[in-house]
């Protein structure tokens, strides 16, 4: 039972989907540009329970489990400090054997969550909370083991920190299902719930911010996004708006936050212009490569600069590519297909096409010659509209979009099956077994879940 001094809290559980940027690669960090961003639908869950106590007795402390992987636990205390600095978060060990590592995507998340909730809550103890952390299997290439044939999720044999990623935007579907899971738990309907445009908005802008935070850098935001609100047509919000943040515990850290996060952004989420048509389906092939991102970004950006009038014909060229390949999709969606995918067809080609133009005279291998290959050897399939390399490029996997027929998938996969890479590139880059994810489209963002759902794995 929790002390009588602080109020009683209803257990709750939230989702946020991965991500894939199908288009505008590099263009999602000039506010002049947009890009063309899908949900998938592995999702980052985050359930949030009470800590029950003895009668008399107060903690403050958050213990967040992930409990798929071995020693896979993050204690926090956390207090209120002076000069409107906010809450700071700070880990306990539990013991002088513990093998708790730092996680800064949960500490800063936790961090910035908790000191708007006490800017609105400003007299209310903030209580102590057990939160589990569960994500879909299509997040990890390691092998894992069911805890039941229904189960959607997978116990690993090993710590986090050694688990394969497939890139899917894990840290940004943390953050956002973290986040909205401390927000919906802690504040009442009246501040907040999931359902209402507004709570979206500040959750946004509040995963933005400690994303943000998290990474150490003000990034394009694309990808906390489309975790709160699914698939979508985005261009970024002004790096200017976060720039000026004190750091938490700063002196008017509360305060700021508070304005940042309840101010009018400057981004534009155009959820409504994007539409999968019925019928059509997107697929990601993982690829056992991989790629620098952050130093392919750089030299692109160099480029730019360098050559900043070639590059403002490829951005605008791109940008009408991107633009028609969300108007083509929508137009087939609203059942106005008389000529078949051919259209689709043709605008993956010319952003296929652009995308090699950029990295070709930037130096950047963004669709290398390996993956040029395997796209056009996927594109040959029956029913197989097109594919491109979609973020920043490299090795690191293809999405394509196709029938949504069975048939389809076991015709694409014989082939991907047989794939033997090379290094026609010259990078020295060879790839290696490609394989389809279990992924595909999801047009919702964050949202609620049952807590039926997690059942063996939190104790709720």
């Amino acid at each position: 039972m929790s002390s009588p001094t602080q109020p009683q809290h209803t257990p709750k559980a939230v989702s946020a989907p991965g991500k894939v940027l199908l288009a505008g690669g590099y263009l999602v960090l000039d506010r002049a540009y947009s890009g063309l961003v899908f949900g998938l639908d592995a999702r980052i869950h985050v359930a949030i329970e009470p800590i029950r106590t003895k009668s008399g007795v107060s903690l403050s402390e958050i213990i967040v489990r992930s409990p798929q992987f071995l020693d896979a636990i993050w204690e926090y205390g956390y207090r209120l400090t002076e000069g409107g600095g906010g809450i700071v978060v700070y880990g306990l060990r539990a013991s002088h054997d513990s093998k708790q590592s730092k996680n800064p995507f949960i500490e800063t998340a936790l961090t910035y969550a908790l000191t708007y909730i006490s800017s609105l809550l400003p007299n209310t103890p903030i209580a102590p909370s057990s939160i589990s952390i569960l994500a879909d299997e299509s997040y990890y290439s390691n092998p894992g083991t069911p805890l039941s044939p229904t189960s959607p999720f997978k116990s690993y044999p090993l710590p986090l920190t050694s688990a394969h990623k497939t890139g899917l935007g894990s840290s940004a579907a943390l953050v956002t299902s973290f986040t909205a899971a401390l927000l919906s738990y802690y504040l009442p309907p009246s501040l907040f719930t999931l359902s209402s445009p507004e709570s979206q908005r500040i959750l946004h802008n509040l995963a933005q911010a400690a994303h943000c935070a998290a990474q150490g850098k003000v990034g394009s935001g694309f990808d906390i996004a489309s975790a709160v609100y699914g698939s979508c047509l985005y261009r970024r919000f002004s790096p200017a708006i976060l720039e000026h943040l004190p750091a938490p515990g700063a002196e008017g850290f509360a305060a700021r936050l508070s304005d940042v996060v309840q101010g009018e952004w400057d981004v534009s989420v155009g959820k409504e212009v994007v539409r999968m048509p019925e019928g059509l389906r997107l697929v990601m092939c993982d690829v056992d490569c991989g790629s620098q991102t952050p130093g392919m970004v750089r030299k692109v950006l160099a480029w730019r600069e360098g050559d900043r009038g070639e590059a403002d014909r490829v951005w605008a060229g791109l940008q009408r590519a991107n633009e028609g390949f969300a108007e083509e999709l929508g137009r087939l969606a609203e059942g106005k297909g008389e000529r078949g995918y051919e259209r689709l067809s043709e605008v993956i080609g010319e952003v296929r096409a652009l995308v090699r133009e950029m990295g070709d005279k930037s130096g950047v291998p963004i669709e290398p010659p390996q993956q040029t290959k395997l796209l056009d050897a996927c594109a040959e399939v029956k029913g197989v509209v097109g594919g491109v390399v979609p973020g920043a490029g490299g090795y690191d996997a293809v999405v394509l979009l196709l029938e949504d027929r069975d048939e389809v998938v076991a015709d694409l996969k014989k082939v991907l099956d047989g794939w033997k890479g090379d290094d026609a590139g010259g990078e020295g880059v060879k790839i290696g077994k490609v394989g389809i994810l279990g992924v595909r489209q999801d047009m919702v963002g964050v949202r609620s879940e049952d807590l039926t759902l997690y059942k063996g794995w939190v104790d709720l």
